[in-house]
């Protein structure tokens, strides 16, 4: 692995953003819901108006995610955590269809549940939050830490724009030049993805890195717009410090 970043030979995979699901493609939803008024200790909001449905196992419709991030975002999870840019709520990362409760598999009327997953760079935890789409109340609320989920689409830019702004990134913005004749200012400019760096695999941490793991810690793969790939894989981006290191 090259030390800096250079323009790379090689062929990666293709990179609509790792970890990217149908659920993190709706992560925008949780930034609608960010919107709503925060309600006031002991008052209860109420449910937002029920869509279209889904039958059995079927994915989440659009109008049960969005219902179903809303329900989630209520409370104090809303007003105490953090996304990945530092504003208020947490980072939202996937929102799926739980598997059915194996009391209930052979109840053709059983209730859809959706499980809602959230980062709080706050307190740097991973939250999933059960949702039953028939009551409309959180049933489950699961907090762990050390858990790194691949990243979402907001984490990935996040990530890149750390690196644009970050004097590491001398190299990828040079590079960036040469291939398009023109400044890279903003993440907009590159595809990208990511993998959650594991420092377990590496043999000589750098000490920024240590915290890698119960912080969160991406190793970006950049390419231009219509253009080559830039090897920046040897460039870490801790999104919970907000810091770039280099690995070697």
């Amino acid at each position: 692995m090259a030390a800096t970043a250079v323009l790379a030979g090689i062929t990666l995979p293709d990179s609509a953003g790792v970890g990217e699901s149908r659920g993190q493609d709706r992560s925008t939803a949780a930034g609608a819901a960010e919107q709503n008024a925060i309600p006031k200790d002991g008052v209860v909001e109420a449910a937002p108006e029920e869509g279209d449905k889904g039958i059995g196992s079927d994915p989440l419709t659009d109008d049960e995610m969005k219902r179903a991030e809303q329900i989630a975002m209520t409370g104090n999870l809303r007003r105490s955590a953090r996304d990945v840019e530092g504003d208020r709520g947490p980072q939202l990362l996937a929102s799926n269809l739980s598997e059915a409760d194996p009391t209930e598999a052979l109840d053709p009327g059983r209730p859809r549940r959706a499980e809602i997953v959230y980062y709080d760079y706050k307190s740097d935890a991973l939250v999933t939050k059960t949702v039953n789409l028939d009551t409309g109340k959180v049933e489950a609320t699961d907090t762990s830490h050390g858990v790194q989920p691949p990243a979402a689409r907001e984490e990935l830019r996040e990530a890149a724009q750390l690196l644009i702004a970050d004097p590491l990134g001398k190299d990828l913005k040079s590079d960036y030049k040469d291939a398009m004749g023109k400044e890279l200012t903003s993440p907009d400019q590159l595809t990208l993805s990511a993998f959650v760096f594991h420092k377990e695999t590496v043999e000589k941490l750098p000490a920024p890195l240590a915290e890698c793991g119960e912080h969160r810690c991406l190793s970006v793969v950049s390419k231009v717009v219509n253009g080559p790939w830039i090897d920046t894989r040897d460039l870490i981006v801790d999104l919970s410090a907000r810091t770039v290191t280099r690995l070697r």
